[in-house]
């Protein structure tokens, strides 16, 4: 059984799922935005690859960075942190001075959590951010004739977790993306303000590829793509030759943004965080088109390429 089958037993059985369906739940009775992710240890990570600082630092960002998707102000975070017994206090003291890093630079505060016992290193962090903008920002609002654009370079993420697979140290830069991401806190912001509508938006977290694929199906909108838009330093392709591709649209954990907005609204962002690569028009998947190649991402590339937390029972 796929995630995708335990996501929709899960919209089954609960008597109201109207809060489902995108990274972060709006309260809107309070105007905050919440969300939760939880990182395990040889699944998410390696404590082979990654310090306890650098573990700290990224648990808190790839919260946040649900939180700038959602163009919201970040406010506060529960951290829950389950270890095995053998664990020293100076790894608690590690993990949270990195995670405090990132809190003093967004201003955010933790107010609480747990901590437990476990076979394994756990971390789950509730993020609670604040609307910021009248208009609202899910997968499902993507509309044909909107532009596709995002933020920052993908690929080097992936490009950064082989390379520390395979003992490698250069180029830095993608072992750095890797073991410590930037949530787009500020990109997501300027877009929810400079919105006139309700627009889609999404981190690419799980892949490019994976993000277009699920706001495509969301708003029911085509998404065509020029892959040669797509930001990309050199150093990707003169590394990875003949994986940079897959990299870019499935490698992950690059954490950017992913945006279909209005035309109008694209104007007023800022052309150097924010690239124009494809526009959507009727239909209800996403078209790549890659010099003289195109090709469609359909449910079936979909769930071959994207990463999958469960296995298909045979």
């Amino acid at each position: 059984m796929r995630e995708t089958d335990f996501l929709n037993t899960i919209n089954e059985k609960l008597s109201d799922n109207s809060y489902l369906g995108d990274d972060c739940a709006y309260l809107s009775e309070f105007g905050l935005y919440v969300t939760q992710d939880t990182l395990v240890e040889d699944v998410h990570f390696s404590m082979k690859t990654i310090s306890v600082r650098q573990l700290g630092i990224k648990s808190a960002a790839v919260n946040l960075s649900d939180l700038a998707a959602c163009g919201a102000e970040p406010l506060y975070l529960t951290v829950s942190l389950s270890m095995p017994e053998n664990i020293k206090t100076d790894f608690v003291e590690e993990f949270y001075e990195g995670l405090n890093s990132i809190c003093e630079n967004y201003n955010v505060k933790v107010i609480g959590g747990d901590l437990t016992g476990a076979d394994k290193i756990f971390i789950s962090i509730c993020a609670i951010g604040k609307k910021v903008s009248e208009y609202n920002i899910s997968r499902k609002y993507a509309k044909a004739g909107d532009a596709v654009v995002v933020t920052g370079n993908h690929g080097e993420s992936a490009a950064g977790l082989r390379l520390l697979c395979e003992n490698k140290k250069q180029p830095e830069a993608f072992i750095k993306k890797h073991l410590e991401p930037v949530a787009r806190i500020e990109c997501g912001i300027s877009a929810a303000r400079a919105a006139a509508r309700d627009f889609a938006m999404m981190d690419t977290s799980d892949g490019l590829g994976d993000a277009l694929y699920k706001i495509a199906k969301a708003s029911g909108v085509r998404l065509e793509i020029d892959f040669e838009k797509i930001p990309v330093t050199p150093d990707l392709k003169k590394t990875f030759p003949q994986q940079y591709k897959n990299l870019i649209l499935w490698g992950g954990e690059d954490y950017e943004l992913t945006a279909v907005i209005p035309d109008d609204m694209y104007k007023k962002l800022d052309k150097k965080q924010f690239v124009k690569i494809g526009e959507a028009k009727s239909g209800s998947d996403v078209i790549v088109k890659d010099g003289a190649e195109k090709y469609i991402i359909d449910t079936e590339m979909f769930n071959r390429k994207s990463f999958q937390h469960f296995k298909e029972q045979k």
